[in-house]
């Protein structure tokens, strides 16, 4: 059990079974404080009726904008994610160093490559008419 985040796209107007998967992340706790922050932003879309004591941004989508890519990219870039702690999130996801445990020579955290690649595959999809979309679960 832990954090499952997901990022998909649709066209308009679709039910869920035409998602398409744009990207996957496991324990990435500083993306989802930044997506919960996001969702706090736009006015709580989608929330459940009733909060759960696990917290009410759990199994809730939030759609991103090609402004909100933009947003995600720069604090990426920034390494200013937000610090998110929760029960089943893991340790924190700005980890320095590869699934060895050797630093990165860059510098960066692990999940920057999926991030970025995630960013720029959204962009296109938007372009290409289709909404994209951010979910976790945990």
């Amino acid at each position: 059990m832990g954090l499952d985040q997901y990022a998909y796209t649709r066209y308009a107007n679709e039910d869920s079974d035409c998602n398409v998967e744009l990207a996957y992340w496991r324990k990435h706790n500083r993306l989802q404080g930044w997506m919960e922050q996001l969702w706090e932003d736009k006015g709580r879309p989608n929330a459940p009726e009733q909060e759960s004591p696990m917290g009410s941004f759990n199994c809730v989508p939030v759609q991103l904008t090609l402004s909100d890519l933009e947003q995600l990219e720069a604090h990426i870039l920034d390494k200013a994610l937000p610090e998110t702690g929760g029960f089943f999130f893991g340790n924190d996801s700005f980890s320095w160093e590869d699934e060895d445990g050797k630093p990165f020579e860059d510098g960066d955290y692990y999940y920057k490559k999926t991030d970025l690649e995630f960013i720029e595959n959204a962009r296109e999809a938007i372009k290409e008419g289709k909404e994209v979309y951010y979910d976790s679960w945990w």
